[in-house]
């Protein structure tokens, strides 16, 4: 399978594309590119992890580089370890929702920001020249850096919006599903330091994950059997890295990972008004909610970097994406399912009802994914007249095509993790967003 690369780094299915060769050729370009220094290196649970981490290892430490190693990291824990220290740069080991045969790297600046367009290109750059290596008596080595994991959670706990005791107050009880991924200690933790009693639920960190690790509604019949079982008021579903959030309701329904953002926005906004980024496959829910707080969103192209630059170009206030990733940068400009579990919980210790009235208060809309093979669409100029046949409305073609209508919208862009076409489509009702999809793949 050919490796995928994208804004974030590479991406590829291990022995299929991507190897310790592989690996060692793209962390040895980042590392050439790098100015001297340190580098962190973090990884999720995933079995090829040790592997990756080590060719990842000799490759930095043959640019010249100190290997600051933290271990299995969450993926946002990796960024605020970068930021609030003196590495010039950080790599991230995870392919974040894909299954368990793939892995990743991404690579992070000296300020815990995903490279630029521009740097991905000088990196490229180094890879195809293989400059940038330094003699024998000038090799890092690796050392190991511990307590990352505490200094993340203690900037979560230290925001001025978080009232920990009013959480504690509640008594409530969640369940967390970590896919036995890199959340598998640090979610429970922070449930602990909140006063929220934890039941965990595959959180051993093994990296044998027991469902497909996308934390889609699909996926969480575990959590939401879970719940109920317990009578718990929230579970809580992280993927492997931890950038991603689903919830479940206290009656075991499992929620639209848009609706996490959604909350979280309604949430903060009401606390602090301000400007919003979010992607063009994010659910209009986040326009509904900016407006009622007089807010304003900035929409962008899929990819976390793209929204991340805009938060930070518009002095966002908040931002992320519809697939559970909520942004705050006032502690990282990162995807952080850490963050979102204290909106979550800070919204549900002020409102004082149950995560099912507070989805309640937001209008019904429905969203439906999909992907099919690229060749099974057409594409350009013929694409564009089959999405306005769609009916009224205008024509997004930033990344992919996104038709938008009054109430209804549909993207269809080329996935930057998979090689597939995904196909979203957001409505008032579910059959009107299910009657949006087969439109477009009928007309293949």
């Amino acid at each position: 399978m050919p490796l995928r690369i994208s804004i974030s780094g590479i991406r590829g299915v291990i022995g299929d594309g991507l190897d310790a060769v592989t690996v060692s050729r793209w962390a040895a370009a980042y590392g050439a590119w790098l100015p001297e220094g340190p580098v962190v290196v973090g990884r999720d649970s995933r079995i090829s992890g040790p592997m990756v981490f080590d060719a990842v290892a000799a490759a930095l430490s043959s640019t010249g580089h100190e290997i600051w190693d933290i271990g299995i990291a969450t993926t946002p824990t990796v960024e605020v370890a970068v930021q609030e220290s003196d590495a010039v740069g950080g790599i991230i080991i995870t392919a974040s929702h894909n299954p368990a045969q793939w892995n990743a790297l991404k690579f992070l600046q000296g300020n815990g920001l995903f490279l630029t367009a521009a740097h991905n290109r000088e990196v490229r750059q180094r890879y195809e020249d293989g400059s940038g290596h330094v003699r024998y008596d000038q090799l890092g080595s690796v050392v190991e850096h511990k307590g990352a994991d505490q200094q993340h959670l203690d900037a979560i706990l230290g925001v001025a919006w978080l009232d920990v005791d009013r959480i504690r107050s509640r008594n409530l009880h969640a369940v967390v599903d970590a896919v036995e991924g890199a959340g598998g200690s640090i979610v429970p933790k922070l449930l602990e330091a909140m006063g929220v009693k934890c039941t965990p639920l595959f959180c051993e960190m093994s990296g044998n994950f027991p469902h497909d690790p996308e934390p889609t509604p699909a996926h969480l019949k575990d959590l939401s059997a879970e719940v109920e079982a317990q009578g718990a008021d929230i579970g809580f579903a992280v993927d492997p890295d931890v950038d991603r959030l689903a919830l479940v309701d206290g009656n075991g329904v499992a929620l639209s990972e848009e609706m996490t953002l959604a909350l979280a926005s309604d949430f903060l906004l009401g606390k602090t008004p301000g400007d919003m980024a979010v992607n063009l496959s994010t659910t209009g829910l986040i326009e509904v909610v900016a407006a009622k707080h007089g807010c304003k969103v900035h929409r962008t192209p899929v990819g976390e970097a793209n929204v991340v630059e805009a938060i930070i170009g518009e002095n966002c206030i908040l931002g992320g994406e519809g697939n559970g990733g909520v942004i705050y940068p006032t502690i990282h400009a990162g995807r952080d399912a850490l963050v979102g579990i204290a909106m979550v919980l800070q919204a549900l210790a002020e409102n004082g009802g149950t995560l099912a009235e507070m989805v309640q208060d937001l209008p019904p809309v429905f969203m439906v994914k999909t992907k099919v093979a690229a060749e099974d669409l057409p594409s350009g100029k013929a694409l564009e007249e089959v999405l306005q046949k769609l009916g009224p409305g205008e024509i997004d073609s930033r990344d992919g095509l996104k038709w938008i209508s009054d109430g209804a919208w549909v993207h269809v862009r080329p996935s930057n993790t998979e090689p597939v076409v995904r196909i979203i489509a957001e409505a008032q009702d579910e059959a009107a967003a299910v009657e949006l999809i087969e439109r477009v793949k009928n007309s293949g």
